[in-house]
């Protein structure tokens, strides 16, 4: 365990490190810091914690920089101490400035998340397989013409359009919403026995074939592009020069993005955490992650998660806004959600 002091001393290196981006050496701890201690003390410290594997230092210089455990540590402490936090980032990741529509809300929170953090941001949605039936909706776009849309309780939304020979009556319309509503809700997606359910012998002709032609879009819902989805966005900011130094494994990242499905996978591994979650280098599950740190939170209803917001960057990363802002964004998305789901 480690003394006060330690703690002390390796707090203000990982500050400095990741603000400055250069080794910290004991004079500049003792002149910058409200530490304590004299520079020959501190250079003990420093060497005892490079010891215990919590710093290490280039051939080059007599200065320190983290190691993964030392960021580990910082980390633990930004966890435990909400005062180490920045302040909320002031609206731009609140839902209530952003469309309606679950699928525009998880896009805007993935931009606004990136351009906060300045880092690559990522949300991503529930398999559909796992999701039921929380609402349908019938609309009539023309006389011919009917839009059918299917919200799942994971949030994905599936829209079909249905083209009819002859005029499609208003109020049929109306009473198929609401019958459907009243039938299906709770259904798991794609149930076979969602047509039984339709088969109810006191409908007339006209309702039963209306059913039978929309019927499709809530049996046999085809939205791979949901059920497998990983927005991302800001994987230009590890390209950029300033980040080069930070970054020696970009492309290897950049593709792992581009396939999406380990990324994917691996934020989908995080669904049972309560918290957020924060892996760093080596503590990655995929090893196409593991020369950058992942900060996320889980987003969902007070049952269940629903999928998670994260950001990838440099180990060398401001991680007290990376927490906050995940942890903001991933509360919107809560509250969004409980939203829609209370309409």
């Amino acid at each position: 365990m480690l003394s006060e002091r330690q703690r002390s001393i390796l707090g203000a290196v990982v500050a400095d490190y990741v603000s400055g981006g250069r080794p910290v050496g004991s004079r500049a701890l003792a002149s910058d810091h409200a530490l304590e201690w004299s520079p020959s003390t501190i250079r003990a410290e420093l060497a005892s914690l490079e010891d215990l594997g919590f710093l290490t230092h280039p051939h080059t210089s007599a200065g320190r920089v983290p190691t993964d455990a030392g960021y580990r540590f910082y980390v633990e402490q930004l966890l435990a101490s909400s005062q180490a936090l920045p302040a909320p980032s002031q609206g731009e990741l609140r839902l209530s400035q952003m469309r309606r529509e679950i699928e525009s809300a998880i896009r805007d929170t993935t931009e606004a998340l990136s351009r906060v953090t300045d880092l690559v941001a990522l949300v991503s949605a529930p398999p559909l397989n796992t999701a039921t039936i929380h609402r349908i909706e019938v609309l009539r776009l023309q006389p011919l013409r009917v839009m059918v849309v299917v919200i799942a309780s994971n949030g994905v939304v599936s829209k079909r359009v249905f083209s009819f020979a002859a005029d499609v009556d208003p109020g049929l319309v109306e009473w198929a919403s609401s019958y459907l509503n009243e039938r299906l809700s709770g259904l798991a997606i794609g149930a076979r026995m969602a047509v039984s359910r339709l088969g109810a012998p006191e409908l007339s002709e006209s309702e039963r074939s209306f059913l039978a032609e929309i019927s499709s879009a809530f049996t046999n819902i085809e939205d791979s592009a949901a059920e497998e989805t990983l927005y991302v966005d800001g994987a230009s900011h590890l390209l950029s020069e300033q980040r080069s130094e930070d970054l020696p494994d970009a492309e290897e990242l950049m593709e792992a993005l581009e396939r999406r499905v380990n990324v994917l996978n691996t934020l989908r591994s995080a669904l049972e955490e309560r918290s957020v979650f924060v892996w760093i280098g080596n503590e990655n599950p995929q090893p196409e992650l593991r020369s950058v740190s992942v900060v996320g939170a889980n987003y969902g209803l007070g049952y269940r998660n629903l999928g998670a917001v994260g950001v990838i960057g440099p180990l060398r990363m401001d991680y007290a806004t990376a927490i906050a802002s995940v942890r903001e964004a991933a509360s919107e998305l809560s509250r969004f959600f409980e939203i829609v789901y209370d309409e």
